[in-house]
């Protein structure tokens, strides 16, 4: 059982940064791929990011390269979402979640999902 807690979201204006944090604890965490998606009201849920545990190796979503960076602490057992230059069109709940299917976005490859933190930038 592995357990994701995400924090970090709030209000800010376009053009903004905000950092994401997925504090994750369970059995073998360190074997789990850490993913980000976020979802906005009616509309699906959608990849952002992945790394591996070690990270070594990271991917992205189109719409956020160069502007979203993710990284870990295995020391604190956190991933990191750093988010630069938002977009009102990044408005969304933001999720963490945890795979052992290697670097994947499709959610549906995800079986641990954090509650979400809801990140709203205003234009």
């Amino acid at each position: 059982q592995v357990q994701l807690v995400e924090s970090g979201g709030g209000l800010v204006q376009a053009g903004g940064s905000l950092r994401l944090s997925c504090a994750a604890s369970g059995r073998a965490i360190n074997s789990y791929y850490i993913g980000w998606f976020r979802q906005a009201p009616g509309k699906e849920r959608e990849f952002v990011a992945t790394i591996t545990w070690s990270g070594w190796s990271t991917s992205y979503a189109d719409s956020v390269k160069g502007r979203f960076t993710i990284s870990r602490d295995n020391a604190k057992n956190t991933v990191y979402l750093q988010m630069n230059n938002l977009k009102p069109e990044d408005t969304a709940v933001y999720y963490c979640a945890g795979t052992q299917r290697g670097l994947n976005s499709s959610p549906r490859a995800y079986d641990y999902w954090g509650q979400g933190t809801q990140v709203t930038v205003s234009s």
